[in-house]
């Protein structure tokens, strides 16, 4: 069972957390709870080491920021003991939680499950801090933002487990249900449908953490902490796609206005002027997205449009104007006003006309598309940002997700 920063977020929260906790060990489950830090705790914590120092010490960085996680477990460890269920705090060098050495960034490793399956002996539940572990040389490390949804996979994974994610939506829906009231939650989503709908926008799960799950067939339960702990909510199951009887040919449409466009214009037509362009954004730690090139009339100059992270937008321009090899073009142009929408499905392997549709359906809301990029199970296009909510409600009329 994993809790995130919402579902601590302070004292009365974690109860309810505890409530939860115990109706499971009531039930005879073996249990095993990851927490996140309290809501806002760990953007305290960053911004103290911003306040102290330029540039902190990567590893003192994360003694600092991981500290929250250890007050959230020690916390929901007493108020379980308060209520009649065993339970134990551990840290994650304790267990061990075995990462690399990359400080801010560390990748799990392994995980020792002895110390857990012993207490389990004793109908003890653990409760384990996220986001956090021990390099090679025993330094603590941590994972990164959103880690705490990666370390309980992992957890479930070494031990054998299912993992809930309790959070504070009661399951994935078709799409945001905030900008489409019409959104309906699902009860089953493959896991690369999963992926696609957290790397194109949306919040409800962490892309590494659904990654692991798939990599070791953990069955991932999207559930709402807030619920009555004695009338639980079964939430999303996300599991493999073998498991899913009826394949809609598209599940959800998620929505990103984190992006920027960069049009190159009048870039040379010769080999090799693509990898320049990119290796030097690589050489930057710059990811790019959505890529299209126009045919070369004249078979010597071509215009590239691009892509990238609307936070990367400033270093992603340096990079290609300053860079070792400064890009040569006529003109480079930047815009931030655009959002990328992405339509999703398994079934969309064996059906025809899927591309039509939203093209159709953004035609006639009169919706330019901008850039257009598709994979085996996703199409997605760029749009003017201020067109999103209109789009977005257009597509899922069009597909008719409201009652799949």
């Amino acid at each position: 069972m994993k809790f995130g920063g919402t579902s601590v977020a302070d004292v009365a929260c974690i109860r309810n957390v505890a409530a939860h906790v115990k109706r499971e060990w009531d039930a005879g489950h073996d249990v095993a709870v990851v927490v996140s830090a309290m809501a806002g705790e760990t953007n305290r914590l960053v911004a103290l080491t911003a306040a102290s120092v330029p540039r902190p010490d990567p590893a003192e960085y994360d003694m600092v920021v991981a500290s929250g996680e250890l007050v959230s477990v020690g916390l929901l460890a007493m108020i379980l003991q308060s209520s009649g269920v065993p339970a134990r705090s551990w840290a994650g060098r304790q267990l061990p939680i075995e990462t690399s050495p990359d400080h801010t960034k560390a990748r799990i490793t392994h995980i020792a499950t002895d110390g857990i399956e012993d207490g389990w002996k004793e109908r003890q539940v653990a409760v384990i801090p996220g986001f956090q572990g021990i390099s090679p040389d025993g330094r603590l490390t941590t994972l990164g933002r959103g880690g705490s949804d990666t370390s309980a996979v992992a957890v479930a994974a070494a031990l054998g487990a299912q993992c809930d994610i309790y959070t504070d939506v009661d399951g994935v829906y078709t799409t945001d249900p905030r900008m489409v009231p019409e959104a309906r939650k699902l009860e089953r989503i493959s896991y690369e449908e999963m992926l696609e709908l957290a790397s194109q926008g949306a919040k409800v799960l962490q892309t590494r953490s659904v990654e692991l799950a798939k990599i070791h067939s953990v069955p991932l339960r999207v559930v709402l902490s807030f619920a009555d702990p004695t009338k639980p909510d079964p939430g999303t199951l996300v599991c493999s796609e073998d498991e899913i009887v009826e394949k809609q040919i598209v599940t959800g449409i998620a929505y990103s206005r984190d992006e920027a466009k960069i049009t190159l214009l009048g870039v040379a037509d010769e080999p090799g002027i693509a990898s320049r362009i990119f290796g030097a954004l690589a050489e930057a730690n710059i990811n790019v997205d959505m890529i299209v090139q126009n045919i070369s009339e004249d078979g010597r100059v071509t215009d590239l449009t691009f892509t990238v992270d609307k936070a990367d937008l400033e270093n992603a321009v340096e990079a290609l104007k300053k860079g070792k090899e400064p890009v040569k073009c006529r003109k480079l142009l930047s815009e931030t006003g655009v959002a990328k929408l992405s339509v999703i499905g398994i079934g969309m392997r064996s059906h025809a006309g899927v591309a039509r549709t939203m093209f159709e359906a953004l035609g006639k809301e009169g919706i330019n598309i901008q850039v257009i990029s598709n994979s085996e199970i996703k199409i997605s296009v760029l749009i003017d940002s201020k067109e999103t909510e209109r789009a977005m409600k257009a597509l899922h009329a069009a597909y008719g997700l409201e009652t799949a």
